[in-house]
């Protein structure tokens, strides 16, 4: 004997594929709104706004993650703070280039002799060899007087001439 199926097994197949078509799409809602939550709290600190996406999304279902997409800010708080320390590491790098007060040129902190005008910018310590600024009086990397600059406490004033003999 074949078997027949009847009009009851074929309904119950279909109401079974319906239900199990529409937990899928139930789950599928759900992780929308989840995964906006989430994709929303990479991007901000707000919780509310996190809040109000995910329950745009939880409303309005597709449209919602649509309308979501459009609005969210375009990069990550990982994104902008990355573009953050680009921005401060070209910064230091440009504080650390220094102008020739000859010329205005752009000098590098290792260089004794602008090579534009050949003024001088640094001098090299007579002990350690280490480069100096031309106001410094000791060497701060060996304690030295720098040369030219004794340090005997009477530098830059006079002594009283002696009266004729």
């Amino acid at each position: 004997m074949p078997f027949q199926p009847s009009l009851g097994t074929l309904r119950d197949a279909l109401l079974f594929g319906t239900a199990l078509f529409g937990a899928f799409l139930a789950a599928l809602w759900l992780a929308l709104v989840f995964w906006t939550y989430r994709d929303l709290a990479r991007r901000s600190q707000d919780r509310v706004l996190r809040l109000l996406a995910a329950g745009v999304v939880l409303l309005l279902g597709p449209l919602g993650v649509i309308l979501y997409l459009l609005l969210r800010p375009a990069s990550t708080l990982e994104e902008a703070y990355q573009h953050a320390l680009e921005e401060e590491a070209l910064l230091s790098e440009i504080e650390a280039r220094t102008q020739c007060p000859g010329c205005g040129a752009r000098t590098l902190s290792e260089w004794q002799v602008c090579p534009a005008c050949a003024t001088r910018l640094r001098r090299a310590c007579s002990d350690c060899g280490n480069l100096l600024e031309l106001g410094w009086r000791l060497c701060p990397y060996c304690a030295a007087p720098a040369a030219g600059r004794a340090d005997t406490g009477t530098a830059g004033r006079e002594t009283p001439a002696s009266p004729p003999a």
